[in-house]
């Protein structure tokens, strides 16, 4: 058996994809240990990693959060956390090490180890057709700070493309039938599909009020959800749903006023459970909601708020599983989604894709074939 060493941002869409493909790696017998921010450790323990914490606190992400301040912030945060991560992994000797697409330690240690490395990407492969947000932060280039850090990274690194960051091997968490421009993408790409496992329980929430038509809306975690649009949500759903289910993150649900009565508002809920009961998902097209939508096949109302969701909400429509929110009806746009039976079949077509692409047990056969079994 081997170690492997995975070294992440602290964003739930990226960390959330790992943690099966952790837990599958220990219950085959590999040691795994996982450098992350505080507020991702419990988490990850429970999937069976030992957890090293990033020194100085987490990875200050700006709001909004742009390609450009992105970049800024992931290469001041690589200068940071190097020297810690690299007297880690010394100690922990790996034959693998698996970092996000969008963490440039994990490469730099790597390269300065001479170990293996393989990247993980939680949106879309990046080519012609689905370029990567980060490309055109050139002007960068000017600013003192970031030159001085990215000096300081070395070799072997994108000069500002530090959001698509490739190895020999490349995870995609999404099917090949969903991705953009599947074609232009080489053999080191395997589109593993959604990586989905145990999440922790929400107690507090009644999952056994659920009526049918269940209808979910949830804009996830990055950007804030306001509860005047939250609660818009809430009332052009309720007339067509048994449940409606709102998911407000950020927002405290008591923001929302008085809802009618088929309306559950809940700052967390049990999204998997939900999706697999679901007619209809409101999301915000974030790629890991939108890949576990597609798993269950929920044909989708995307509103999306910024970053790569707009790519990802027009490859939602563009396959037929759904419809873009723009200046558009919620009300309408919902009905047409329940009452045209061809957005629910698209979407049981993409399902069918995203399950057989293998999930955490392929990822984890993938690398065992890659690095892991060394």
């Amino acid at each position: 058996m081997s170690t492997v060493a995975f070294l992440n941002i602290g964003m739930h869409g990226r960390v959330n994809p790992t943690l099966p493909i952790v837990a599958e790696l220990v219950r085959r017998g590999h040691t795994v240990s996982y450098h992350t921010s505080a507020a991702f450790g419990d988490e990850i323990a429970a999937a069976g990693a030992k957890v090293h914490l990033y020194p100085g606190g987490d990875l200050a992400i700006p709001d909004p959060p742009t390609p450009a301040g992105l970049v800024a912030a992931l290469a001041g945060m690589a200068v940071r956390v190097l020297p810690s991560v690299l007297s880690d992994l010394r100690s922990v000797r790996p034959n693998l090490i698996v970092h996000d697409s969008a963490c440039p330690w994990g490469a730099v240690a790597a390269k300065e180890l001479g170990v293996p490395a393989a990247s993980t990407f939680t949106t879309f492969a990046f080519n012609r057709q689905a370029p990567s947000p980060t490309a055109g932060s050139w002007r960068l280039l000017l600013s003192p700070d970031y030159v001085r850090s990215r000096r300081r990274l070395g070799r072997g690194l994108p000069l500002v493309d530090l959001g698509n960051i490739r190895q020999p091997l490349n995870l995609v968490f999404t099917s090949r039938a969903f991705q953009i421009g599947a074609g232009e993408c080489d053999e080191s790409y395997r589109f593993v599909g959604p990586s989905i496992g145990a999440r922790p329980a929400v107690a507090s929430f009644p999952l056994t009020q659920l009526q049918d038509p269940l209808l979910y809306a949830s804009l996830g975690t990055v950007f804030s959800a306001g509860p005047r649009l939250l609660r818009g949500f809430a009332l052009a759903l309720a007339p067509l749903a048994g449940t409606v289910v709102v998911a407000t993150g950020q927002t405290d649900p008591a923001a929302l006023g008085d809802l009618p009565a088929n309306v559950l508002a809940h700052r967390r809920v049990p999204q998997p459970e939900i999706l697999d009961r679901a007619a209809l998902f409101v999301t915000h097209g974030g790629m890991n909601s939108v890949n576990e939508a597609l798993y269950a096949g929920v044909p989708m109302l995307v509103v999306p708020q910024g970053a790569d969701q707009p790519l990802v909400a027009s490859r939602v429509e563009s396959l037929g599983a759904g419809l873009t929110l723009g200046t558009g009806d919620v009300g309408a746009l919902a009905r047409r989604l329940l009452d045209e039976p061809g957005f629910a079949q698209a979407a049981r077509t993409l399902r069918t894709a995203q399950r057989e692409a293998g999930g955490a047990v392929r990822a984890a056969d993938e690398l065992e074939g890659y690095g892991a079994a060394r």
